[in-house]
């Protein structure tokens, strides 16, 4: 995207590409870790100039492939600024087992994934991001079993979708396409490997694989403007049924990393349930929930992260009283844990008012449900912020303070939420005009069927 004679969308994406060779080379992985951090923050830079771009220059791309619009743009510095901020983040201990390069190449796979309308180019790219995690999970010596048949499905079903595309037969191809989107989303029953891949891969790669929410983004881009309207109406109900599903697991887990698990599995499949719905409103909210999940849910992962990275893997069937050593990441927790759930003066209040008010439009059964796993999301992240920090004090003698990135990531974190929702008019535009743009396309297949 060209912007005052620059390609800023290029930029982004060649960035983390180019620089990942020299960055491997680096010797002392920490240092390493710091040159990926500034690798990321230029590209945060280009995204938002690529963004400005886009929004008053009306400029869709420089290139036949890497080209944004209404619905990709806002997106593209949300996935830097998260990238930035786990880089950011990683302390020296973590550092020895971070990979720069493998950070960096998935980064840059992302990034494309999201500047590009080609299906031909956007399909490679979906299949190339499932790929780090696997490499995450050996490198740690976990088992890859569930993981691998989830994604070997995701994959194989892209691939036929693709195929049948090319030969013209656009409605079985997106039939494929969904159920392949429906995999990488963890709706069921192809629900277990979110829960398994944040249980044992490192919790940086399972935030950033899971919560671009990817699979949301390829049945928006490849399925939703030529799928049928039976399959939209079997996918409603497989999605509310995901979602209450895995908002009643994370009130019972035990495992902090579970729990955040399924509080992306059931957020996920609420995005889904507003997309096909295919109200002007419950898509707009529906959207509008994707960008502030992205903050909010993966801001609650890195606070968990931290937390974890001081006090090992804490569970949820005892107290543990941590608000006294560490009030910072309380206070973290619990604000990206009520933006998740819509609470008023957050970003994720106004997205969650417009997927409910255009659920019940459209069915109130529907947004009856959407109602009932929004009140068990609360509870559940209520319970765990009641069960990490608060009651009897932590024993220990070791005083870990946080380091200033962390801080300043925290504290930018609860800025952009609470801005987001004291003003959230600036995003409500930008989600209403993608919506907008799913009509014409849905509403020309329906008239051509």
């Amino acid at each position: 995207m060209i912007v005052f004679g620059f390609p800023w969308l290029e930029i982004a994406v060649g960035l983390p590409l180019l620089l990942t060779v020299p960055i491997a080379l680096i010797r002392n992985n920490f240092a390493a870790v710091r040159w990926a951090t500034g690798v990321c923050g230029l590209a945060l830079v280009a995204t938002i100039l690529a963004w400005a771009g886009q929004h008053w220059h009306a400029e869709r791309g420089s290139g036949p492939l890497l080209r944004v619009d209404d619905l990709s743009a806002p997106l593209l510095p949300v996935v830097a600024l998260l990238h930035l901020l786990t880089a950011a983040t990683t302390s020296r201990s973590k550092a020895v087992r971070f990979d720069p390069t493998r950070f960096l190449l998935s980064f840059a796979l992302r990034l494309a994934a999201f500047s590009t309308l080609d299906t031909n180019l956007l399909v490679p790219l979906l299949i190339a991001c499932v790929v780090p995690p696997y490499f995450d999970l050996r490198s740690r010596g976990q088992p890859t079993r569930v993981y691998v048949v989830h994604m070997t499905a995701f994959v194989l079903m892209m691939l036929a979708g693709w195929a049948f595309f090319a030969g013209g037969q656009k409605e079985a191809g997106a039939v494929l396409f969904v159920l392949a989107a429906l995999v990488r989303g963890g709706v069921l029953p192809a629900h277990v490997w979110i829960p398994d891949l944040f249980a044992n891969a490192s919790l940086s790669s399972a935030l950033l694989s899971v919560g671009p929410l990817m699979g949301v983004y390829a049945a928006v881009r490849l399925a939703m403007p030529v799928a049928p309207a039976w399959l939209l109406g079997a996918v409603t109900v497989l999605s509310l049924l995901t979602a209450i599903y895995s908002a009643g697991l994370a009130v019972v887990q035990t495992d902090v990393r579970r729990f955040v698990a399924h509080l992306f599995v059931s957020f996920a499949s609420l995005v889904f349930v507003g997309l096909e719905v295919h109200t002007r409103e419950s898509s707009t909210g529906a959207l509008a929930l994707w960008f502030s999940l992205m903050l909010s849910a993966t801001g609650m992962g890195l606070v968990v992260r931290a937390v974890e990275d001081r006090y090992g893997k804490l569970s949820l069937a005892a107290h543990h009283g941590l608000y006294e050593r560490s009030p910072l990441l309380a206070v973290g927790f619990l604000v990206t844990g009520l933006a998740c759930v819509g609470f008023p003066g957050t970003v994720g209040f106004v997205s969650a008012e417009l997927l409910v008010d255009g659920t019940l439009n459209a069915n109130p059964w529907v947004g009856t449900t959407v109602i009932a796993v929004g009140a068990l999301n609360g509870i559940a992240v209520l319970r765990a912020f009641w069960l990490l920090f608060t009651g009897r004090r932590l024993a220990s003698s070791v005083d870990l303070p946080l380091s200033w990135a962390e801080r300043l990531a925290v504290v930018g974190l609860c800025v952009l939420l609470v801005a987001g929702g004291l003003y959230p008019q600036p995003e409500l535009n930008s989600r209403l005009k993608a919506a907008d743009a799913l009509f014409p396309a849905r509403e020309s297949h329906t008239e051509e069927s």
